[in-house]
């Protein structure tokens, strides 16, 4: 990845947090030795310890050694560790703001950063009013000179009511253009790959449609529990957690018609008319197209682990879901009758993301009349932990006369053409800096998200489920089976 290096004062709001150590010093880190930072950038951590900024440096220099794919370049940190300034602040107290953007003043002068500021929120979600509010009343967004972006995490609310009570106070200090609404799973390279693969490849595209696509599969699964998360996951459950978000960005890719151009708005604009056709939800749709599910005990990796109910900060009788399939229909000219099938959850078997789609079979094969082995044709697209792209196709079996073998062509990120491929939020940050959205959503992809979303939660919480209802280190409940079996088809596992 190369292009424009970029000036700005980034500032960060709970910067002591395991995302801001974990996730965004590693992304500066990665921005610097590939070339995308200026060095009239600078980041000011906020938080609320008492640590001086020699202090904080020392304590993102190790966290770099513990999360870095590689070992710390001297002359890279020397950069970055030139460009981090820690400011002690407790963000809950508003007059504290005006003396915070006198020193973001100082600091838009000393690093020249052409008073462009990016304000990210690494907190939890029940502070982001809250700043916002500070942000406002001590004017560190009106008194930019330069552009001024504001940086959400999820969860953007709850449901929908509290998604637009969050979007309102956002909108009260940044126009629409100015908010990212980041996804993180939308940095991966085979997310970003979706709109190369289709619309680059007249093999692809011309084939993507309800007469050559039999189903399309999406299967985002995790080994992992909730460890430490009870608390949050007990208020967000796989609904809120994967579907509303990370999923349903997923599909309105995947489906979605060719922009005009590859501005960002003409790919949102596209994006939202997929969440605008998904099917319309009524009791039929929930009873026969939708499973809940939550772990039991189990074996993951031949290592006994606990039921959801017996985890840390999470209620002994929680009907919290801890996994979700679905089957939807996009009720449009290019997939009608074309369903997408949909699966995510903890304490899984394996834990991968996978798009996946499967191709009709030919209305008349001769070979198949001889009883032979053709299979239909899949293209999977692998997110994580391999990425990469894997074809299906039939072939002859050179060792028989006349038998017929599916083969495959399988490339991954690890192959040398590839060159160093950076991290999701190494992508997200840069896209921020230089003002593109397009892999960030716009309210109107968040509100039409929420209003599907509400209504298979508001089921979920109204529908006694016999839970717990999968054992760990299985697959799902079994009535995710039967949705898609009961059709005739079947989860595609290549593992």
């Amino acid at each position: 990845m190369s292009g424009e290096k970029m000036s700005a004062s980034f500032v960060i709001f709970g910067a002591t947090g395991d995302l801001t150590h974990r996730k965004l010093m590693t992304a500066f880190y990665s921005m610097i030795r590939d070339g995308l930072l200026s060095d009239d950038f600078c980041i000011v951590a906020i938080g609320r310890r008492k640590l001086s900024t020699e202090t904080y440096r020392e304590q993102v220099c190790a966290s770099l050694g513990k999360f870095l794919k590689s070992p710390v370049d001297t002359k890279i940190w020397q950069r970055l560790e030139r460009m981090i300034f820690y400011y002690e602040f407790d963000f809950t107290q508003s007059d504290g703001y005006r003396d915070l953007n006198s020193y973001l003043a100082k600091r838009d002068k000393e690093s020249n950063t052409k008073e462009n500021r990016v304000f990210y929120l690494a907190v939890a979600p029940s502070f982001f009013e809250t700043i916002i509010h500070g942000i406002e009343r001590g004017e560190l967004a009106s008194s930019c000179r330069g552009f001024c972006r504001c940086v959400i995490e999820k969860p953007f609310g709850k449901d929908l009511e509290t998604a637009k009570k969050l979007n309102d106070t956002i909108l009260r200090v940044f126009p629409e253009k100015s908010i990212y609404r980041i996804d993180h799973y939308l940095g991966k390279d085979m997310i970003q790959n979706i709109m190369i693969l289709r619309f680059s490849n007249l093999i692809f595209e011309s084939l993507w449609n309800n007469r050559y696509i039999d189903n399309v599969q999406i299967s985002l699964t995790e080994k992992l529990g909730v460890e430490t998360r009870g608390d949050y996951y007990e208020d967000s459950g796989a609904m809120r957690d994967m579907v509303q978000n990370h999923i349903l960005q997923i599909v309105s890719l995947v489906a979605m018609e060719p922009p005009v151009n590859l501005k960002m708005d003409s790919i949102r604009n596209e994006k939202q008319k997929v969440l605008e056709a998904l099917e319309k939800i009524d009791e039929t749709f929930l009873e026969n197209n939708v499973v809940f599910g939550q772990y039991a005990e189990g074996f993951i990796d031949g290592k006994k682990v606990q039921g959801y109910r017996s985890e840390e900060k999470v209620d002994a009788k929680s009907e919290t879901e801890t996994f979700v399939a679905l089957k939807l229909q996009i009720e449009n000219f290019r997939w009608a009758g074309t369903p997408f099938y949909i699966r995510t959850g903890k304490r899984l078997k394996e834990a991968s993301g996978e798009i996946i789609i499967q191709f009709k079979e030919l209305p008349h094969s001769l070979y198949n009349a001889e009883k032979n082995l053709a299979k239909p044709n899949l293209l999977i697209l692998r997110i994580q932990p391999k990425v990469g792209l894997y074809f299906q196709f039939n072939t002859k079996d050179y060792a028989s006369h006349s038998g017929i073998i599916p083969i495959t062509m399988d490339t991954g990120a690890s192959d040398a053409a590839q060159g160093n491929t950076p991290e999701a939020y190494e992508r997200l940050l840069y896209d921020i800096l230089r003002g593109d959205g397009s892999l960030f959503s716009r309210w109107d992809e968040l509100e039409a998200a929420w209003l599907f979303a509400d209504k298979l939660i508001e089921y979920r919480e109204q529908k006694k489920t016999d839970f717990p209802n999968y054992a760990a280190g299985t697959m799902g409940p079994k009535r995710a089976f039967d949705l898609i079996e009961k059709d005739g088809r079947s989860w595609v596992d290549m593992h």
